[in-house]
């Protein structure tokens, strides 16, 4: 594949590495201001007795989103927006379901609608992964992480969804 990161100074690609990881905890930061309240609502819900401590998803959340923000810059890096336009418009499009999915179950209580937009979360995911991968491969598997993290979010989403009829309706 052609690299045009030749055709990028030190400073272009500098700002270009600060533009995609502040975008990318943008959506964090969206996310937590809807999870301001989670610590204590995530110890009133009842959980399967599979899920993780509430004090581990930060850490791993700050893990995936550096990950992430490394592996759009890579492939904007490589191709530039005029030859991955559409891989990283799907990256965009998956950052913005990343950060709904906390104000569905966290702030709004929507269960059903929680869990099928972690559903669509998935799939963005696994396509972007996919046009990562035509891309630049280290872009691609730097996802893998972020994809498997979710898949387990999508089941925990479902039990606690179910374990809790009342609460998240």
């Amino acid at each position: 594949m052609h690299n045009t990161n030749t055709h990028f100074s030190m400073r272009k690609q500098l700002l270009g590495f600060a533009g995609w990881l502040i975008l990318t905890f943008a959506a964090a930061a969206i996310g937590a201001v809807a999870s301001a309240q989670a610590k204590t609502f995530y110890l009133e819900l009842f959980r399967p007795a599979w899920a993780p401590p509430g004090w581990l998803f930060a850490p791993v959340w700050t893990a995936l989103y550096l990950m992430m923000g490394v592996a759009a810059w890579l492939v904007w890096r490589n191709h530039g927006f005029r030859r991955a336009g559409g891989a990283l418009t799907l990256f965009v499009v998956q950052l913005a379901a990343n950060a709904v999915w906390t104000w569905l179950f966290f702030v709004w209580h929507q269960g059903a609608l929680a869990f099928a937009e972690i559903l669509l979360l998935w799939a963005l995911i696994a396509g972007t992964i996919v046009a990562f991968r035509r891309l630049h491969t280290l872009a691609a598997a730097l996802l893998l992480p972020y994809l498997a993290w979710v898949t387990f979010a999508c089941a925990l989403t479902y039990s606690t969804w179910q374990l809790n009829p009342g609460i998240l309706g």
